[in-house]
């Protein structure tokens, strides 16, 4: 049996489990504890030294990263295939996937900042949300380029470029940014979110382990600290957010990738 070390509102875990469905594949679905505050132990410490999910056990093999999880699962069980089968669309849909996974996660992540842990208020929280706003409509542009005249992401068929792009856009409804009706963008949603693999994902988001509603009085305690790291902080700060990094530095709730050893 397959456990996967995952958080159901993770969208890095949410395109694992998709892909896990999609090629029928059972697995256990873990929520480890000490996630939010950064003090991840035991066995999923061992198995995510970076103290991240996804993390994936597979007999004697553990992975972590989602992205290499994929790969493992795409060389392991090639059929159904997730990947495309031209060198040329492989490589499209694993940019596709960098893309979201960087760039665009990191608006949703700030906006979540805002909107569950009450980083900033006024002016600043204004500004940042304007921001996000002007950048979720660019990126929606590029994905819409990016499909083009295909169904899917993927090209004919449902597969790594949609499983890699859906978390992403239900993430942006959640935040109050859905495609624009009547978009090409929308109408791929709406048949993404329709398929049974993506639709059981989207039901376990309901149900978080976390209570997202005590969120913002865990982190003014520092008994929750979110992961600034990489892309994050690079949005934060070029949104407008210095000032929530300074805070958050001088309060101790937040904090950056551990070390390993």
């Amino acid at each position: 049996m397959i456990t996967l070390y995952e958080h159901p509102l993770s969208p890095y875990a949410q395109k694992v489990k998709i892909a896990l469905r999609e090629k029928g594949l059972e697995f256990e679905a873990l929520s480890p504890g000490g996630l939010g505050a950064g003090g991840v132990q035991g066995d999923f410490a061992k198995v995510s030294p970076r103290g991240e999910v996804p993390a994936l056990v597979d007999g004697e093999t553990a992975i972590f990263d989602s992205t290499i999880i994929l790969e493992y699962l795409e060389d392991k069980w090639p059929s159904p295939a997730m990947l495309p089968k031209d060198a040329a669309e492989r490589a499209r849909v694993r940019m596709l996937e960098e893309v979201m996974d960087t760039h665009f996660e990191a608006i949703n992540w700030g906006l979540a900042e805002l909107n569950w842990f009450r980083r900033a208020e006024g002016e600043l929280a204004e500004t940042l949300r304007a921001n996000a706003k002007s950048q979720t409509e660019g990126f929606f542009t590029w994905l819409e380029d990016q499909l083009g005249t295909r169904t899917w992401f993927n090209g004919e068929s449902f597969g790594w470029g949609d499983l890699s792009v859906v978390p992403y856009v239900n993430g942006s409804l959640g935040v109050g940014h859905p495609p624009a009706r009547g978009s090409k963008l929308s109408a791929w949603l709406e048949r993404a979110n329709a398929r049974a693999s993506v639709a059981k994902t989207i039901e376990e988001m309901a149900a978080p382990r976390l209570p997202m509603t005590d969120a913002a009085s865990l982190v003014e305690q520092g008994l929750f600290k979110r992961e600034y790291r990489d892309h994050r902080l690079e949005w934060m700060i070029k949104s407008g957010g210095l000032e929530v990094v300074v805070k958050g530095l001088e309060r101790d709730n937040i904090r950056f990738s551990p070390n390993f050893g």
